[in-house]
């Protein structure tokens, strides 16, 4: 079978529940992410005991740290800190101007799967991706954590090195993600040798011609590609 096995077999509403509970706990804490805590934990005792328990480790951490330093600690972490960026574009493009051609390709995902998204909110977001992928679009949200698998993944280990609290939160996302391959596990070290790109070069390892416009129209590739980091075989 040429297929990926993902490594915890998982009902849909196993999936569902959590990406659902990821998106609301990883959101900034505030007394909306503190109401959500009970019916986490609920859902939670559904799940495996791996992922379970990641989730419940984290709303211990949330109900026992005073809010002031819940919020001063998410800002450092995921304000302040290029490798645990919650914005999936920014491992494959930075600060480059290919950015905008990537959340297009968010923008356009939730369109077709009749998802309209408040400007307010930027669709790259690992809350956003997540709550998508958790209540319209299963595999086309899982299609989209796939694509930024490296990027995911240095966001991870970044966090697990740094004690955060917020690393199980992530280790359960990975949990319902296909395991690294070779080439993606390259794909992270580079990316954690590197870092994000801070301009428009570089960025060929990432490349996709499968979201290169001028692919499609015979141009070029070299001057129209998409980078965009997803794998081959990555989804099944």
């Amino acid at each position: 079978m040429s297929g990926r096995r993902a490594r915890t077999a998982l009902s849909p509403g196993q999936l569902s529940a959590v990406w659902q509970s990821v998106s609301l706990l990883l959101d900034y804490p505030d007394e909306r992410v503190l109401g959500h805590a009970d019916l986490v934990r609920s859902a939670s005792c559904e799940l495996p005991a791996a992922i379970g328990d990641s989730i419940r480790d984290f709303l211990v951490h949330l109900e026992s740290t005073p809010l002031p330093d819940l919020q001063a600690d998410y800002v450092e972490t995921f304000d302040n800190r290029r490798r645990c960026n919650l914005f999936l574009t920014y491992f494959a493009h930075g600060d480059t101007r290919k950015g905008g051609m990537a959340l297009l390709r968010f923008k356009q995902t939730y369109l077709q799967a009749g998802f309209e998204l408040d400007d307010a909110e930027l669709p790259d977001h690992l809350c956003v991706v997540l709550e998508f992928a958790a209540t319209i679009d299963r595999d086309r949200g899982r299609e989209l954590m796939l694509d930024h698998r490296a990027g995911l993944e240095l966001l991870r280990l970044s966090l697990r090195d740094m004690k955060s609290p917020w690393a199980g939160l992530i280790d359960a996302i990975t949990a319902t993600l296909p395991p690294l391959r070779g080439d993606e596990r390259d794909a992270v070290r580079r990316l954690a040798a590197e870092g994000p790109p801070e301009e428009e070069v570089g960025l060929a390892p990432f490349a996709n011609p499968q979201f290169s416009p001028g692919a499609a129209s015979g141009a070029a590739p070299e001057a129209t590609l998409l980078p965009m980091p997803s794998f081959p075989g990555a989804r099944t």
